[in-house]
């Protein structure tokens, strides 16, 4: 096979190819008579590997030490290989459609609507027409997108409950009646000690330890901002 043939079997474009060459990731074929790359079969395999690997998220580097400890083995071998890099591949495009079915079946879709199914139900919990929960919810569609699945459904197991109490207990209105209000409105302390009787140790031990690190009240309201700083301080003299 000549160059563009193997990029075409493969589905790559020749300067791919060739800059697979440069970095070293395809091996240099055979050169007949004339100069032109000859390749073979085993080329392709590689080649196809090479993208398959590329397709999973490695990077090029990490793509060279896969295929440096795999030098020597039989083609066989790098063709099951290749063949379960293609099932794990297709599994993920299957797990992928599955939810876009579920997203095409919602009547109306939000900006949000592509976080994991985990993180649509929690979301669904919080009310509507409250901008506090709107805060909630923005910030919950980046946790999802930030962290990986098992940190975010440890997350999610603490803070549902918070969450169903909130929504329950009115607590979310009492947050948007302060959207107005000046930092020392005397609603704040009695909502902070409320925030406070609610909240499981879990909870209660990630608020002290982060406090209002990474910007998280940033779209708060003053008098909003200032109920999570008596908080966090009611729980931090509370740990003492």
């Amino acid at each position: 096979m000549r160059i563009g043939e193997l990029a075409a079997l493969v589905g790559v474009s020749t300067r791919t190819v060739r800059h697979y060459h440069h970095l070293g990731l395809l091996p240099e074929p055979l050169r007949l008579s004339n100069g032109y790359r000859e390749y073979r079969l085993k080329d392709a395999v590689v080649l196809a590997r090479v993208r398959r690997l590329v397709e999973l998220g490695l990077s090029l580097d990490e793509v060279r030490d896969v295929l440096a400890d795999e030098r020597g083995r039989e083609l066989r071998d790098v063709l099951v290989e290749l063949d379960a890099d293609l099932a794990r591949q297709q599994e993920a495009i299957g797990a992928r459609r599955a939810r876009l079915a579920v997203l095409l079946e919602e009547a109306e879709l939000r900006p949000d609507s592509a976080v994991s199914p985990e993180m649509a139900e929690a979301l669904r919990g919080l009310p509507p027409g409250s901008r506090f929960a709107e805060l909630d919810r923005e910030m919950l569609a980046l946790v999802d997108t930030a962290a990986g699945p098992d940190e975010r459904d440890e997350f999610l197991a603490m803070l549902r409950p918070l969450m169903k109490t909130a929504r329950d207990t009115g607590i979310y209105a009492r947050l948007d009646e302060l959207a107005e209000a000046r930092p020392d409105d005397p609603r704040v302390a009695g909502l902070a000690a409320d925030l406070a009787g609610q909240l499981t140790g879990e909870m209660a031990a990630l608020m002290v330890a982060h406090g209002s690190e990474g910007g998280w009240l940033d779209e708060m309201s003053a008098a909003q901002r200032e109920v999570f700083r008596v908080l966090v301080a009611m729980l931090k003299e509370r740990s003492c």
